[in-house]
């Protein structure tokens, strides 16, 4: 089961990942978020080694696994990596698949996407199909997409037999993707904000703002509390301890119905980062 509130390593370098994730799971994160692209599965990995037991019969000294730091077993901790455009195919995605593996440290992935669709390519049909094999190998406890948009979703469910379980996409107040999160629930795709803060943008938003006054909450606080409650699954990226523990304090407050309403008015249809339809 992934954890509503997640750890984005978007951006983190290599060098600081392993730190990062060890704060994160002191701080209670179980979920983290990584991808090919981003450089540092390698340090994610061995982040999560040092704070993992590992299972009987499994050398401590290999593999990163480390003293087991937290006390957590594998299947207490949550890893999403991605796919990246130039390794789209279907021999092309096992590959892939088998490098990040081997940067990690782990035996399995509990969820892989792909990054971006890349639709001029013609290639994302072809690498589902081979995540459906990582799938069904039990290789990958989970699959799903990145940065769909409702036209690649229709043509992906013609040929999968697995429905994604995520589609990951750029979500916030400024940006909040009625129509693709309505598509979802249709498929029973589970939406998973990624930018959650539009980049800190959001958080200067007057009305942000009067919320943290309102509820004695910092404006990050008010927006991760916003994603929880429309149910998304939310990944918002820290890079110091007190940030870290701030952005998961979220869980002792509601927003009411009014204050929900004054954020969806929010809208703007502003994008922080590319338009799928522009990235191949």
């Amino acid at each position: 089961m992934i954890d509503q509130l997640g750890f984005g390593l978007y951006k983190v370098p290599p060098a600081d990942a392993t730190s990062l994730v060890a704060t994160a799971l002191g701080a209670g994160y179980r979920h983290f978020d990584t991808a090919a692209m981003y450089g540092n599965e390698t340090g994610v990995g061995r982040g999560i080694g040092s704070a993992v037991i590992p299972p009987p019969g499994i050398d401590s000294n290999t593999g990163g696994s480390g003293e087991g730091t937290h006390g957590l077993s594998r299947e207490d901790v949550f890893v999403t990596t991605k796919l990246w455009n130039d390794d789209q195919g279907y021999d092309s995605t096992l590959r892939a698949f088998d490098t990040s593996m081997a940067n990690l440290g782990l035996d399995y992935v509990d969820l892989y996407l792909i990054h971006w669709p890349c639709a001029g390519r013609g290639l994302f049909q072809e690498s589902y199909r081979a995540m459906e094999t990582l799938y069904r190998e039990g290789r990958v406890r989970a699959i799903g997409v990145s940065n769909f948009q409702p036209a690649h979703l229709e043509a992906l469910m013609q040929k999968a037999e697995v429905v994604p379980a995520v589609n990951q996409i750029e979500l916030h107040p400024w940006l909040q993707q009625t129509r693709l999160r309505t598509l979802h629930e249709q498929l029973r795709i589970r939406t998973e904000a990624w930018s959650p803060l539009g980049r800190g943008q959001v958080l200067q938003d007057p009305a942000v703002s009067a919320l943290a006054d309102k509820y004695g909450k910092t404006p990050a606080q008010i927006i991760i509390r916003w994603h929880l409650q429309l149910g998304n699954i939310v990944i918002p990226k820290a890079s110091t301890a007190a940030r870290i523990q701030e952005n998961f304090n979220v869980f002792g407050f509601e927003l009411d119905a009014d204050d929900m309403d004054g954020l969806a008015a929010l809208e703007r249809h502003h994008r922080t980062g590319s338009h799928p339809d522009n990235v191949n």
